[in-house]
């Protein structure tokens, strides 16, 4: 049925149960796996006065080094689950772009047949203030998608 699983992860303690299903699941219909973090656009626009410029920049680098890290540990903590599963996986690491539109972009590139994501389950005004990416990609994939809660 499904032949290439995108497993979506910010490395919460949500996320993780949404990587744990995905992966029962790949492993269940052999399926290969590909598993994406993405780090959001650094927000400059936070950042104002005469010296932001130079503050941000700082802030800008160790921001950017800091996603870095912190993915390559959610990711390699992914490929070692999948290893111990046997499942076929690859990672990848998203800069600068918005969670919803890099994994709906790497789903169509990568042909990737289901996406897993979890959720919260937010509705109101938490959804409306914290935003819900799964949400936005439920709405926007043609692709289907596992929501795990």
């Amino acid at each position: 049925m499904y032949k290439h699983l995108l497993i979506a992860t910010d490395g919460s303690e949500l996320a993780k149960k949404g990587v744990a299903h995905g992966l029962a699941l790949a492993k269940g219909l052999g399926a290969a796996v590909t598993f994406v973090n993405v780090s959001e656009p650094f927000p400059i626009l936070a950042w104002g006065g005469a010296m932001a410029g130079y503050a941000a920049g700082d802030e800008l680098v160790a921001y950017e080094e800091g996603a870095r890290q912190y993915a390559r540990e959610v990711l390699d903590s992914c490929k070692a689950a999948a290893a111990e599963q046997g499942v076929s996986a690859k990672t990848l690491h998203i800069e600068n772009r918005t969670p919803a539109e890099a994994i709906l972009d790497l789903a169509r590139s990568d042909g990737c047949d289901l996406i897993v994501m979890a959720s919260h389950g937010r509705r109101g005004l938490g959804r409306l203030l914290l935003g819900s990416q799964t949400a936005e990609v439920l709405s926007l994939t043609e692709i289907p998608v596992l929501v795990v809660r």
